[in-house]
C-alpha cells in the first residue's frame, strides 16, 4: 500500500524523474571531492582575523556524512549543532581570533535548524561577547530564524533595500481528505486522546477544536521565550517588539532601524571597508582578514582542552580519575520498525546500537540526543528498552532538540535526567492506527476483488476494502493497549501518578516551558548542558572524551549505499518546486508507516512552525 501511494505521488506531482546514469556521475564527484579533500592542505588562520560565519547551511544535530540526494538536487549543505557551538565557544578564547561576522540566510530542511538548535547557538556567540569580542552580523533578507540568531549581535547591519521579515510564527496544515475522497481512496483510524490530531491531514479538511487549541497555545510559548531573548539582547521591552511585527511583518530597513531591531543601515561593502580597517587592510586589494566558520573547525580546540582534568566534583562513588567516553546517540528523524533509511531512527538499529554502548566498559555514560516526531509504537519500544537496561549500569541523559514528541518522548521517558529548550516540541503522549484503502478506486477503473478465508480477520489487514465494525474493535483494543501501556511508562518513569499523566497526555504538544512545568523535562538547556552533566555523574568531569552515532562513514560504505539505496532525482526550484516538495513531505509521511501492528505514536504530521 506505501509503494502504491509513493508511486501515486511521484505522477501527482511530476517531479521525480530517474536518471540511471546519475549514479555513475554521482559516484565520480564523489571520488573526485574525495581525492581533492585528501589534497586540501589546511588554510592559515592569521592572527587579528575575523570569523565569517555564512548562515547558509541546515543546523543539524548528528554528524553528517555525504549526502547523496543533496548530491542530485544541489541541495543545501548541513552543519553539525554541536560542531558548530563549540567552535565558537572555542573561538571566545581564541587569542588569533578578533571577532565574528554573521551574514546569509538559513536554509531549513527536514527536522533541522529548529529555534532550539539556534538557542544553543545563541549561547556560544554571547560567549564571545562576553569575552569582548565584537559579534557583528550583516543582514539582508532576514527570516525570523536569521534575526533570532542575529540579534546576539553587538553591532546589527542591514541592506537599505533589505528586510527582516518576521511577521510571527504559523502553522498551516494540510489536509488531503478532499483529495482521497475525489480520487477513491478511503480512510479509516483508531486513536486515543482527544488532541492527537496525526490522522486529521486524511480524515479532515480543517483543524478540530483541540487541535487548534493546542497549536495556539504551543506557538504562543515559542514566540513568548523568541520575543524575550530578542528584546533583552536589544534592549527592547517584549510588547514594544511585538507592537513593531503586528504593525509591519515585513520590517524595512529604515523602519527596523528606528525601532531598534537593526544598529545601521547600511550597503554590504561598507561594512567589508569596515572590517579592512579594523584588520589593518586599509586601501589593501585583499579583503578583511577572515576565516570562514568551516575552516576555522580545523582550528577550534576541543571544549575542555585548556580547562582543569576535573572541573567539577563528581558523585563520590564514582572518583573523577577513572577513565571512559560519554556516547552521544543522535535520534533524528521518523521512528520506524527495523533497520531505517538514512534520517530515519530504526528501531532494530538503535536498539542495537545501545545494546552495545550498555556492554561497552569504556562507555561511561549515554546522552541520547532526540530530535524526533516519533512513529512506529514498536519501534519507539524496543529503543525505550534498551534505554531502561543501559540506565541499570551507567548514567542515561536524554537531551531534546527541536522535536521530542510521541514517539520521540516514548524514547526519551526512562532518561536519568531530560533536558529540553524553551522551544522543544515535546508530549504527545496518545497513540493512533490509520488504515487506508482503495476500493472505490479500483472499482472506478474496473477491477474487483473476492475472497477466501479460513477466520474472521484473516483478511483484516488487507487495503482493498475498508475494515469492518468488528475488525475496527480489534485495531480499537490494540490502540487502547498501548495507549495504556506509554500513560504507564510515563508515570513510572516520572514518578507521578497515572491520573496526572492521562491528564496532560491525550495526544497534547507542549512547549519545553510548559513541560518543565508539568513534570515531563527536568532542565532547560541544550545538548552541551546534557554532555556536561553526564560527564559529570559518570565521574568524567564537565568535559568528557566522546564518541557519536551514527558514525561517520568511510568512503566505500558511501558509495555501496549509493548503489543500493539511492535515488537520484533532478527537482523543480522556486515556488512550484517548494509547493511540490511540501506535497511529497507530507503524503510520504505514509510511507514511514511500517509499524508491524499498524499503531503509531506520533506528532501531527502537518504541525509545521512557520
Amino acid at each position: 500500500m506505501r509503494n502504491f501511494f509513493t508511486s501515486l505521488l511521484g505522477a501527482f506531482t511530476a517531479l521525480v524523474i530517474f536518471f540511471t546514469g546519475l549514479c555513475f556521475f554521482g559516484l565520480m564527484f564523489i571520488i573526485v571531492i574525495a581525492a581533492s579533500g585528501q589534497k586540501k592542505k589546511q588554510g592559515k588562520l592569521e592572527n587579528g582575523s575575523y570569523i565569517v560565519y555564512n548562515l547558509e547551511s541546515n543546523i543539524v544535530d548528528a554528524p553528517q556524512s555525504v549526502d547523496f540526494g543533496q548530491l542530485a538536487r544541489g541541495g543545501n549543505e548541513a552543519m553539525q549543532l554541536r560542531v558548530a557551538a563549540n567552535a565558537l565557544r572555542s573561538a571566545a578564547k581564541d587569542s588569533r581570533i578578533a571577532g565574528i561576522l554573521l551574514t546569509g540566510s538559513f536554509e531549513p530542511s527536514g527536522y533541522g535548524t529548529s529555534y532550539a538548535a539556534l538557542k544553543e547557538l545563541r549561547a556560544a556567540l554571547k560567549e564571545i561577547r562576553a569575552a569582548g569580542k565584537p559579534v557583528k552580523a550583516y543582514l539582508n533578507d532576514a527570516s525570523a530564524k536569521d534575526y533570532y540568531l542575529a540579534s546576539v549581535a553587538s553591532d546589527i547591519a542591514l541592506d537599505p533595500y533589505g528586510l527582516i521579515i518576521m511577521p510571527g510564527l504559523a502553522s498551516r496544515p494540510w489536509f488531503f481528505a478532499g483529495f482521497f475522497e475525489k480520487f477513491g481512496f478511503g480512510v479509516q483510524v483508531t486513536r486515543v486522546g482527544k488532541y492527537k490530531s496525526a490522522v486529521e491531514p486524511f480524515t479532515r479538511k480543517d483543524l478540530s477544536p483541540e487541535n487548534r487549541e493546542q497549536i495556539s497555545v504551543l506557538l504562543g510559548d515559542i514566540w513568548k521565550d523568541l520575543l524575550a531573548d530578542i528584546a533583552a539582547s536589544r534592549n527592547l521591552k517584549p510588547e514594544d517588539l511585538q507592537r513593531v511585527v503586528d504593525s509591519e511583518g515585513l520590517i524595512r530597513a529604515e523602519i527596523a532601524k528606528n525601532a531598534k531591531l537593526v544598529d545601521r543601515v547600511v550597503y554590504r561593502d561598507q561594512v567589508i571597508d569596515e572590517l579592512k580597517a579594523k584588520t589593518g587592510r586599509t586601501g589593501s586589494k585583499d579583503s578583511f582578514k577572515q576565516i570562514s566558520l568551516e575552516e576555522y573547525l580545523k582550528f577550534a580546540k576541543a571544549p575542555g582542552s585548556d580547562a582543569p582534568k576535573t572541573t567539577a566534583k563528581a558523585p563520590a562513588k564514582k572518583p573523577a580519575t577513572i577513565l571512559g567516553r560519554v556516547a552521544i546517540v543522535y535520534a533524528e528523524g521518523e521512528i520506524v520498525d527495523g533497520e531505517g533509511d538514512r534520517g530515519m531512527v530504526g528501531g532494530t538499529r538503535f536498539a542495537r546500537e545501545l545494546r552495545k554502548l550498555r556492554e561497552d566498559n569504556d562507555i561511561k555514560a549515554i546522552v541520547l540526543r532526540v530530535n524526533s516526531p516519533g512513529g512506529s509504537a514498536s519501534a519507539s519500544e524496543h529503543i525505550q528498552r534498551e534505554i531502561r537496561l543501559a540506565r541499570e549500569k551507567k548514567p542515561v541523559i536524554v537531551s531534546m532538540g527541536g522535536l521530542a514528541a510521541s514517539g520521540g518522548y516514548w524514547i526519551s521517558a526512562y532518561g536519568n535526567r531530560i533536558f529540553a529548550e524553551p522551544t522543544t516540541i515535546t508530549g504527545s503522549i496518545g497513540v493512533f492506527g490509520l488504515f487506508l484503502d482503495f476500493e472505490k478506486l479500483a472499482n472506478s477503473i474496473g477491477v474487483t476483488f473476492d475472497t477466501v478465508k479460513t477466520g474472521q480477520f484473516a483478511d483484516a489487514l488487507t487495503a482493498t476494502r475498508p475494515k469492518t465494525e468488528a475488525e475496527l474493535a480489534v485495531m480499537q483494543r490494540m490502540v487502547d493497549w498501548i495507549y495504556d501501556e506509554f500513560v504507564g511508562k510515563v508515570a513510572d518513569a516520572r514518578k507521578l501518578k497515572r491520573e496526572a499523566v492521562h491528564e496532560i497526555a491525550q495526544g497534547r504538544v507542549w512547549s519545553g516551558t510548559s513541560a518543565l512545568k508539568l513534570g515531563l523535562v527536568d532542565e532547560i538547556g541544550g545538548l552541551d548542558a546534557a554532555i556536561r552533566y553526564a560527564g559529570i555523574q559518570a565521574g568524567l568531569g564537565e568535559y568528557p572524551k566522546l564518541t557519536e552515532y551514527p558514525r561517520k562513514k568511510e568512503l566505500a560504505e558511501l558509495l555501496t549505499e549509493m548503489f543500493e539505496k539511492v535515488q537520484p532525482s533532478m527537482r523543480q526550484s522556486g515556488i512550484v518546486g517548494s509547493i511540490a516538495s511540501r506535497v511529497e513531505k507530507e503524503l510520504s509521511a505514509l510511507n514511514a508507516f511500517n509499524d508491524p501492528h499498524g499503531v503509531y505514536a506520533r506528532l501531527p504530521i502537518g504541525l509545521q512552525v512557520e
